[in-house]
């Protein structure tokens, strides 16, 4: 058979980081990996490409479309497949991803034909076999069909993480970056989160323990990782210093010389220190750290493990062994101009090389949905407005108008006078920097529409 696996292209509105910067299609990829010896498969990503998914089918000729989703492209999924089925409604559609996971019956439509609320190697399997003999799928765990009105057979599980096929987006693969790096890859390394913040979705898809993936799988995606610069996703990098310490084994071992960016916590860095010295000395270039905010209170609300102070200690230890602090905060509905200026005085204080800050997001498949559902701007349907970067609550001190003012306002003064725009330049060369800033104006312009429209 012929299989063509989409990734949607960009929501023009809505206001994400892929206006500067996006990673590859790595469920994709391992998809590739799992049918292509039995298949022929074809990845087209259409954030890269300018060509209808109705033309490409019509060159492709394929017998099923799979589709994979963020919390914000239900409708443009709807209408992918809509698509599909206009060219040739015996083409099979699928889709899975991340909301899938999280919302499938966001996905019960007459185009779509199959919906995975995850996906594994043994599920994925069947599903091709099965249709490859033009047998019944019946019900496959994880498999939600729409001739059986998308019942499940009620088997719970997670997503699995399988080896990607690097080579699959060869085509694609000198546009996908992180930031300033690019190329860059990105993999993970070990899967689940046990700081159960409040606002994060990621260890209610992954699980609330940490564990590693497979180490030889590990090894065989490193090999394949032909990029200078590699991103882990792991929610939390710097978990415990046995797994910084397992990862610097295997860098050894393998002799890799690459650029490393990971995500960690304050509580890692402080604990894991020594270890994230080696780190550093074998490539370790960047941190994504959540500060989140100048507030003990906040914190604690937000149920983070570590305090306002302790940032200062994790800033401290990250800035001595030389590697950058991309640094992330969260704006809460319930600030003032007090507030907000508070913030940048504060992210003045902790000097990341890059900041970011987002406003408070509770979406709806988190706890917090519920404190704030009598201030919600949107319903659970407006998809495409959850995106992490729109306002989604109704501020309670200061109108959505103003609010939306000290957000632009804040953001522009940590790009302006925070950043360290010499560093960057150096680090990452002119024509990324160029990128980013055309990237950030974009984003910019859409958070002066919603003030105005607000």
């Amino acid at each position: 058979m012929n299989v063509l696996l989409v990734r949607p292209p960009r929501i023009k509105k809505a206001i994400t980081l892929s206006d500067f910067m996006f990673s590859e299609p790595l469920g994709l990829e391992m998809i590739y990996g799992v049918v292509k010896d039995n298949h022929n498969v074809e990845i087209y990503d259409m954030v890269i490409e300018t060509k209808s998914l109705s033309k490409k089918i019509k060159e492709y000729k394929p017998n099923l479309v799979g589709v994979t989703s963020l919390c914000i492209d239900v409708n443009m999924i709807k209408k992918l497949c809509k698509e599909t089925k206009m060219v040739d409604e015996n083409i099979i559609t699928f889709i899975g991803g991340t909301q899938t996971y999280l919302n499938p019956k966001a996905f019960e439509d007459d185009s779509i034909d199959y919906v995975f609320e995850y996906t594994n190697r043994r599920n994925l399997n069947l599903f091709f076999d099965l249709l490859r003999k033009g047998e019944d799928l019946d019900l496959i765990d994880g498999i939600l069909s729409r001739e059986k009105s998308y019942e499940s057979n009620g088997k719970k599980s997670r997503n699995e993480y399988l080896l990607p096929d690097r080579e699959s987006t060869r085509k694609y693969r000198d546009k996908y970056s992180y930031f300033g790096y690019r190329p860059a890859a990105i993999m993970e390394f070990g899967m689940g989160c046990s700081k159960l913040c409040e606002f994060c979705l990621r260890w209610r898809i992954e699980g609330a323990q940490e564990q590693l993936i497979d180490i030889e799988l590990t090894k065989r995606d490193l090999n394949n990782i032909k990029e200078p610069t590699i991103m882990f996703i792991d929610n939390d990098f710097f978990a415990n210093r046995e797994k910084i310490e397992t990862f610097i084994s295997i860098a050894k071992e393998l002799k890799l010389n690459k650029n490393y960016i990971v995500y960690g916590s304050v509580k890692g860095i402080i604990e894991c220190k020594d270890s994230i010295k080696e780190f550093a000395e074998l490539g370790l270039k960047a941190v994504l750290v959540g500060y989140e905010s100048f507030d003990d209170r906040e914190m604690k609300d937000y149920n983070k493990k570590s305090g306002t102070m302790d940032n200062y200690k994790a800033a401290k230890i990250l800035k001595s062994f030389k590697v950058d602090v991309w640094a992330s905060f969260i704006a809460n509905p319930d600030w003032n101009k007090k507030d907000f200026k508070s913030i940048r005085e504060y992210i003045k204080l902790l000097e990341p090389e890059i900041s970011s800050i987002n406003p408070l997001t509770p979406f709806p498949n988190l706890t917090m949905y519920e404190k704030y559902k009598d201030r919600l701007l949107y319903q659970k349907e407006d998809y495409e407005k959850w995106s992490f970067g729109q306002v989604t609550i109704l501020p309670s001190k200061i109108s959505l108008r103003r609010y939306y003012f000290e957000l632009l306002k804040t953001n522009l003064y940590v790009n302006l006078f925070i950043n360290k725009k010499t560093e960057m330049i150096k680090n990452y060369g002119i024509k990324n920097i160029f990128r980013i800033l055309f990237g950030s104006i974009k984003a910019m312009g859409k958070y002066i529409l919603l003030m105005i429209k607000s």
